[in-house]
C-alpha cells in the first residue's frame, strides 16, 4: 500500500515531461526494460540529461535497474505504478459514487 509522501514523490517525478517520457518508453518496452543506451537513442537525450532523469525515477522507486554483462538495464515498476494508481482511486474517489466513463468524458470516472 502506498502512503501519501511515496505518492507525492511518485506523482513529483511523473511531474516532469522528460521523466515521464523516459517512464512511458520503459512501461512500453515491457518485462524485457530497455538498455540505458537504447532509451537515450530512442529519445534523443544527452547522456548526462538521461542519467539525471533515470535517477529520479530510481529514487521514486518508478524504475529498476540491473547490470547484465556491460550493460545497464531499465525497467519500469509495474508494482510501483499499479500501486500508485490504486492509491489515487482509493484515497482521492474515497466516498464517491464511482462510475464509467464514457468515450467522450473519459475523466468522468472519479465524481
Amino acid at each position: 500500500m502506498t502512503d501519501l509522501d511515496t505518492a507525492a514523490a511518485r506523482l513529483e517525478a511523473l511531474g516532469n515531461p522528460t521523466r515521464l517520457t523516459i517512464y512511458r518508453t520503459l512501461v512500453r518496452a515491457g518485462d524485457p526494460g530497455l538498455a540505458v543506451g537504447q532509451v537515450q537513442e530512442r529519445l534523443g537525450l544527452a547522456a548526462s540529461t538521461l542519467s539525471h532523469h533515470l535517477h529520479r525515477l530510481l529514487i521514486a522507486g518508478l524504475v529498476t535497474r540491473e547490470r547484465s554483462g556491460t550493460t545497464l538495464i531499465c525497467r519500469a515498476n509495474y508494482d510501483a505504478m499499479h500501486e500508485l494508481v490504486g492509491y489515487l482511486a482509493d484515497e482521492c474517489c474515497k466516498d464517491v459514487e464511482l462510475s464509467q466513463p464514457s468515450a467522450d468524458q473519459p475523466s468522468a470516472a472519479c465524481r
